[in-house]
């Protein structure tokens, strides 16, 4: 369909085309009353989400949204685990409306993804229907709760121009999610030990980019192996020992006792109180990211201006791949020029400065935290070679990669 462009749809375009590979996340522009204009989600797809949408009542909530006077971001879940957020676009008459999702916040296990669609089947079309979903359940994107909201306040803010954070997040969830919990497993425990250092010193420092570690953390451990005839209460456990270490690692990053503690009782009292796995699962990744956030704007120079601040945040989340000026100051509505001229005033280093320190501080997290080697570790920080990898750590350092992995390892 030929629609003239809005600045709203040629950003969510900008976003698509910097999300990582390895993250796939959908995008639908709709008209309020749930026809779609457009989307990113493959066209094979697209009649039978379409049709998930509808079925799980999501159309009904599409169209009490268009008419909420107050829109913030709204978190919508289904019965069987999937996950959709809502947007909008205000600056357009006969606005649009944007899906963002569907999303699994943990691999969907086909028979009981097929279980749990039974109550939708009453006929042959709706057997039709919900067979494909589950052949299709695997191929649909997967992500943690805190990746899911960080793109969906991305292309909410952006829309908008508003600045939301996690606690404006809406939500519409029904209690019946499907269970994430993942198996205890073998464990090798310097491996788990590394991983999960790795992810208290991304709370220390305030570390937005903290995907990829805490998904490797939870890779190699998925818990406290206590076992019982409860797996809710193992949990549980889980929950508030995880909940307990984050705190202490947020004080550590700067964090005060007086907000750490209270906050940190808030999340483990939310766990005990909780009947739901999948919302336990949330409230871990929500709790994380939680205190994440919070050190991070601890640490965050105060005297940066908001569009400075947004373009140090995406850079932070986006160091795995190449980040263009060009790209970032249409991100904020600047010229390039005034984008550099303005950055380097704010933060004292120009920006190709700044993303190559960032690049180097998760570049020590991946030397002590993981088996990578040299090489891949530039690949995955999107540097042009390993050499100018080795020369840029170096110059930072006063180390080599190998030897910074080395004295780590002997200390």
């Amino acid at each position: 369909m030929d629609v003239q462009m809005t600045r709203g749809e040629q950003n969510l375009l900008l976003f698509q085309r910097l999300i990582p590979k390895n993250e796939r996340i959908y995008v639908w522009c709709c008209r309020p009353d749930g026809t779609v204009v457009a989307s990113s989600c493959p066209k094979t797809d697209q009649k039978v989400l379409e049709e998930t949408f509808r079925r799980f009542e999501g159309v009904r909530r599409l169209e009490e949204y268009a008419k909420a006077s107050d829109r913030k971001p709204l978190l919508v879940g289904s019965p069987v685990g999937m996950q959709w957020a809502l947007s909008y676009e205000p600056d357009r008459s006969g606005s649009l409306y944007f899906i963002v999702g569907p999303v699994f916040y943990g691999t969907p296990r086909p028979e009981r993804l097929r279980r749990a669609l039974q109550p939708y089947v009453d006929d042959r079309e709706s057997a039709g229907w919900a067979g494909a979903l589950v052949d299709m359940a695997p191929r649909l994107p997967v992500m943690t709760y805190a990746i899911f909201i960080r793109y969906v306040l991305m292309i909410h803010n952006t829309l908008t121009n508003q600045q939301l954070g996690l606690d404006d997040l809406e939500e519409d969830l029904p209690r019946s999610e499907l269970s994430t919990a993942l198996p205890v497993g073998e464990r090798d425990r310097s491996e788990v030990y590394a991983a999960e250092q790795a992810m208290l010193e991304m709370v220390r420092t305030g570390n937005i980019n903290y995907q990829a570690v805490l998904q490797r953390s939870i890779r190699l451990s998925p818990g406290v192996p206590v076992q019982g005839q409860d797996p809710l209460r193992q949990m549980k456990t889980s929950i508030i020992v995880f909940t307990t270490l984050v705190c202490r690692a947020a004080m550590g990053g700067g964090l005060s006792p007086e907000v750490a503690y209270p906050l940190g009782d808030s999340y483990i009292q939310s766990a005990e109180n909780s009947h739901d796995s999948g919302e336990l699962n949330a409230l871990a990744s929500a709790m994380y990211h939680d205190f994440i956030y919070r050190v991070h704007h601890v640490r965050t120079n105060p005297t940066c201006s908001h569009a400075v601040q947004k373009v140090c945040d995406y850079i932070d989340m986006s160091l795995d791949r190449p980040i263009r000026t060009a790209d970032l100051a249409v991100l904020v509505g600047y010229t390039e020029y005034y984008l550099t001229e303005k950055f380097k005033k704010e933060t004292g280093q120009s920006v190709s400065q700044y993303i190559r320190a960032a690049k180097i501080t998760r570049a020590k997290v991946l030397l002590t935290s993981t088996a990578l080697s040299v090489r891949d570790i530039a690949e995955r920080l999107a540097f042009n070679t390993p050499n100018y990898f080795i020369q840029s750590f170096r110059a930072l350092e006063g180390l080599t990669p190998a030897q910074y992995r080395k004295r780590h390892r002997q200390g």
